[in-house]
């Protein structure tokens, strides 16, 4: 049955374990996780009498209010089980990256101090070599596999703690208690331990039904790694307060998929699952017989027109205005249901530059894919663009009861509830990050438009300044390059200090192989590709055309294509796809050198 009431505004929960209780209150036959298949389904009530077992396991082994845990779960069911089972006990879960390797698990984990550790099967080995170096580890479960080697199974947890009353334990959590640990990804050194308080989390959540009128009963689907802010807000904790379904997806590369099985009520995405989305669609329907093809320009081009009138301010000429509305009902609609988003009352895309013709695109056929912004160190919340009040180019004014200024230089500082306690163990971090007046500084060099409206230049750290002295942002570079040929999956733009600007190119894992068959190439692995001259060839008239997008000062002057792939939580980016500049700079310095040789 599709949601027809509002979701509730608000609750009276001081903490996250008070809103949940109240949820389950509330909604308690409505079904709060479960996979694609239903192979696994709990209810609101079913996942709190699990919650409550897994914590009276957990209590048994001695984690109480102010503890740690550990997570190394993939997006499954278990996920959300565990980590309120942890909350409920007043303690604090924070996930590792599946990604990570030993060393980097051990660095984490060491950190927060964790006694327990709850991880699946696939990533055992790795923890357990982790564990070698972890003294302080006391208890390793896993959900999915046998005992054995030191390590226990949640099947035997939940039957040590069944039974278990809870209403103590998380009746006894307080506001400033840490709900949840966020590990930065590293980009500039060891990641540092963002924490989060339970009223940090609720000044974020609650106040989003002032930027989305979200249906009660509404769906989304965990698909982001849990080690990451932007999952455990939209996929984990504003499901929990407001009742959401969430719906698991544990391969990320399988989400396009999951969309016109769920169809979900909200869908947030970085901006290369949006990239890929507008090429397939423009792969389909180029593929059309000429006579349709020639009516689905036109119709693009009319919603194009459209969304640039709309954004420019000016009035939509009435003809224009019914040519698109008949090629919505002919063609858009169709095609978002197709994608599974017919349904959505709201998309989202950030953690990096958006393309505008992305942007732009996705408007034109109905699609309202709105910029925002955020970081772990406020919740991953600051700034967001409403439905309905979308400017292009930005992310949006400021979120309700936050602050938003520019410093002289055009940092963005951010000031109010959602603004972390701190970096655990690092008070000199802290103290630098956030003044005494309560400002955080965030990195970002921004914009504020007279409406209030920010638009992100680049990271402070990462502006490229050539030799001249000429600021520019590698961001956008990099944005415009990958937007103007499919075939591009990955770009560093290389020039701080250099007379102009080069580029590490890496083939897109999907489109590139397809391409090359189509031309008859008989080798299409990466590394093949980024040997092939055709292939060189329409990378560098993809690079034209993005230097026709660029001031001069920024064009491209000369490319490498990179053989293989980039992978997250490799050598030359995070787990959340940010590139590692410095590693980058390192790893191919040769590349690089051979660029600026001639």
């Amino acid at each position: 049955m599709e949601p027809t009431t509002a979701a509730p505004d608000r609750t009276t929960a001081t903490t996250m374990a008070e809103a949940f209780r109240q949820t389950v209150e509330r909604v308690p036959d409505r079904v709060a996780v479960r996979t694609v298949d239903d192979s696994v389904s709990l209810t609101f009530a079913q996942l709190r009498d699990r919650v409550d077992a897994v914590a009276g396991g957990l209590a048994q082994l001695g984690v109480s209010r102010g503890d740690t845990v550990a997570l190394m779960l993939s997006n499954r069911p278990e996920f959300h089980v565990v980590d309120l089972a942890v909350m409920t006990l007043g303690a604090t879960p924070f996930s590792v990256y599946m990604t990570y390797a030993p060393e980097q698990i051990q660095y984490i984990v060491a950190d927060a101090g964790a006694k327990v550790a709850i991880v699946e099967e696939s990533v055992r080995d790795r923890f357990l070599a982790a564990r070698a170096d972890l003294p302080e580890l006391e208890h390793v479960i896993t959900v999915d596999g046998p005992a054995g080697d030191g390590v226990s199974t949640l099947e035997e947890l939940e039957r040590t703690g069944a039974g278990f009353d809870s209403a103590s334990a998380w009746q006894a959590v307080d506001r400033e208690d840490t709900l949840t640990l966020i590990y930065t990804s590293g980009t500039t050194g060891p990641p540092k331990g963002v924490e989060l308080s339970h009223r940090n989390l609720l000044a974020a959540i609650s106040t989003i039904k002032d930027i989305i009128d979200f249906p009660d009963g509404s769906s989304v689907i965990s698909w982001l790694p849990s080690a990451h802010v932007a999952e455990r807000n939209a996929h984990h904790y504003i499901p929990v307060y407001y009742g959401f379904t969430v719906t698991t997806c544990d391969n990320p590369r399988e989400i396009l998929g999951y969309l016109p099985k769920v169809r979900p009520t909200w869908f947030f995405a970085v901006p290369r699952i949006w990239e890929k989305l507008k090429a397939g669609l423009e792969t389909m329907l180029a593929s059309q017989p000429d006579e349709q093809r020639e009516k689905v320009d036109r119709a693009l081009a009319a919603g194009r027109e459209k969304v640039r009138l709309e954004q420019a301010g000016e009035t939509v000429p009435p003809e224009l205005a019914e040519q698109v509305a008949q090629a919505d009902e002919e063609l858009f609609s169709k095609l978002r249901e197709t994608l599974g988003l017919d349904q959505v009352v709201a998309v989202n895309v950030g953690a990096a530059p958006t393309p505008s013709e992305v942007l732009e695109f996705f408007h034109a056929i109905g699609i309202e894919l709105a910029e925002l912004w955020g970081m772990s160190e406020t919740c991953g919340s600051g700034t967001c663009n409403r439905p309905g009040e979308v400017k292009l180019g930005t992310v949006g004014p400021a979120w309700t009861g936050v602050e938003i200024k520019l410093a002289p230089d055009g940092e963005v500082l951010v000031r109010g509830d959602i603004v972390m306690k701190g970096y655990r163990n690092q008070p000199d971090k802290t103290r630098e990050t956030i003044d005494q007046d309560g400002w955080l500084q965030s990195g970002d060099i921004g914009e504020l438009d007279d409406d209030g409206f920010l638009r992100i230049v680049d990271r402070k750290k990462e502006l490229i300044i050539n030799a001249a002295g000429k600021n520019m942002s590698p961001a956008n570079i990099e944005s415009t390059l990958k937007a103007a040929s499919p075939l591009i999956g990955q770009v560093a733009a290389i020039g701080d200090g250099r007379s102009y600007n080069t580029a590490l190119i890496v083939l897109d894992a999907d489109y590139a192989p397809a391409w090359a068959g189509k031309q008859g190439i008989e080798e299409t692995s990466l590394e093949a590709l980024a040997g092939e001259e055709r292939v060189r060839q329409a990378v560098q008239e993809g690079v034209d055309a993005a230097n026709q997008r660029l001031a001069r000062v920024e064009q491209i002057k000369k490319f490498t294509l990179v053989p293989g792939d980039w992978h997250p939580g490799g050598d030359e980016l995070t787990p959340t796809m940010k590139l590692k500049r410095k590693p980058i700079a390192e790893k191919y310095a040769s590349e690089i050198e051979a660029m600026y040789a001639s």
